[in-house]
């Protein structure tokens, strides 16, 4: 009897250990079977959207209780509640237009767009600093003693140009000097194929051209830039490399190191045109306008600004603090689009150069120098480095036409395709210009710029004249 009872409450205690372990199995299956539910009808969702963007947008809520499909995007979405969640929902409605297709969705997706237009800049606001200069100016201002850099990329048989007599190596007349940077091969190249293009010229002078270039800033932007400007030296051989940054304040040390690459390997040169790649350059107009003058003697000639005043707007490209200029006048300089100058005042410029202080402007800072050599700037009318102005006193001309540029010198701010079609227009041999019907009876002339106008305080930069197509 005894051994009855023992064997009785081992298969109960048995049973009820089976009984317990299939009760906490169908427990976990609910468990599973509800957090399942849960996760595909995306309840756990709501209050988070609802505590951080409560009142952002309306998409929120409806994002958050849409069904399986929000569920199976989950992941996109930041796993803690105090990170940004409103970038995540733009790329979302943007990325799959197709599941939008019942008209509800359409409904709350225009509601959504209408308030990120509220939400969006409000938060690009906050991460802008007015109040900050563009450029770092004192550190500038702790830096500019260093203004001696490498040269990585040299080309010192450029002014070597053999003569007619066997052995006899000759200057070039002009040396043409473009700024430009290395992403621009375009631009270079479109120079070399028309108004930059080296060779010998009516009555037999040479002009040789050379590309001024620093080192890239942003190198990701332009992945071997460095091969890239080493076959392209291999090629034309044309490219001179300083290693400095090629920044915009950084120019003013292009044009200290390349008057002292003149000094040193172009000595003799006659004449130097110095302008951006960006300009329409007529050499032809330009030899012509050389014709008489003398080499050893000062020239400088361009498109001169008198009585400029420093940019104190710190949105302007060319904002300059009192700190670092406190005059209320620059002194008089030329525009940076192009200007001539002889192989005398070049050599001049190199020691002069070295002497001033560094200004961020460059073109400002040639305009010092300038006054330093004691050599005034000469003014002439066919250097349009601020484009052309539509003239009132002749609104038939249309002001692409190559008739336009003939008697013109440098004009600024030309594409690559414009630069490539007026050349080529003006040297088509069809082009005439003597038979057009005038509707003035005076000669048509250029109009003067005034003192006061050159001495607004403009900002230089921008295309305010030239007529955009």
């Amino acid at each position: 009897m005894l051994r009855k009872m023992v064997m009785m409450r081992r298969i109960l205690h048995v049973k009820g250990d089976v009984m317990c372990t299939m009760l906490l199995l169908v427990l976990f299956c609910l468990l599973l079977y509800a957090r399942q539910v849960v996760l595909s009808s995306g309840w756990d969702r709501p209050v988070w959207k609802l505590e951080i963007h409560g009142s952002t947008s309306s998409s929120r809520t409806l994002l958050a209780t849409s069904g399986a499909k929000v569920g199976q995007e989950s992941p996109e979405f930041p796993s803690s509640p105090s990170e940004p969640q409103l970038p995540a929902c733009n790329p979302q409605s943007k990325s799959k237009p197709p599941q939008a297709k019942s008209k509800p969705q359409v409904k709350s997706k225009g509601r959504s767009k209408s308030r990120q237009k509220n939400v969006v800049p409000t938060k690009a606001a906050g991460n802008l600093l007015p109040t900050m200069p563009p450029f770092d100016f004192e550190g500038y201002l702790r830096e500019k003693d260093n203004r001696n850099f490498k040269l990585l990329i040299d080309q010192p048989e450029k002014c070597h140009i053999r003569g007619a007599e066997e052995g006899s190596i000759t200057a070039p007349y002009m040396l043409i000097a473009v700024k430009s940077i290395a992403a621009d091969f375009d631009k270079r190249q479109v120079v070399r194929r028309t108004w930059g293009k080296e060779g010998r010229f009516q009555n037999g002078v040479s002009i040789r051209t050379v590309f001024l270039l620093g080192v890239p800033r942003n190198r990701t932007a332009l992945p071997l830039w460095d091969r890239l400007l080493a076959y392209e030296s291999q090629t034309f051989r044309d490219i001179l490399l300083w290693d400095f940054e090629d920044t915009f304040f950084n120019l003013t040390l292009k044009e200290t190191h390349f008057l002292k690459w003149v000094n040193s390997s172009c000595p003799h040169v006659k004449f130097i045109f110095k302008g951006d790649a960006d300009v329409y350059v007529n050499v032809e107009n330009i030899l012509e306008m050389l014709q008489g003058q003398k080499p050893d003697e000062d020239l400088f000639v361009g498109d001169i600004i008198i009585n400029a005043k420093p940019i104190r707007r710190r949105s302007s490209k060319y904002f300059v603090p009192e700190f670092v200029y406190g005059g209320g006048l620059y002194p008089n300089y030329a525009g940076g689009g192009g200007f001539v100058m002889s192989g005398h005042t070049a050599r001049r410029l190199s020691s002069a150069c070295q002497q001033v202080e560094l200004f961020p402007i460059d073109d400002v800072f040639l305009g010092m120098c300038l006054q330093l050599i004691g050599v005034k700037p000469s003014r002439h009318q066919g250097f349009r480095t601020f484009g052309i102005p539509r003239p009132s006193a002749a609104p038939h001309l249309q002001t692409f036409d190559p008739c336009f540029y003939q008697e013109l010198m440098v004009v600024h701010s030309l594409s690559v395709p414009q630069i490539w079609l007026m050349w080529n227009l003006l040297h088509d041999p069809k082009l005439s210009c003597h038979n057009r019907t005038s509707l003035t009876s005076w000669p048509f002339k250029w109009r003067e710029r005034t003192e006061e106008e050159a001495g607004e305080e403009t900002d230089y930069g921008e295309k305010r004249v030239f007529i955009t197509h």
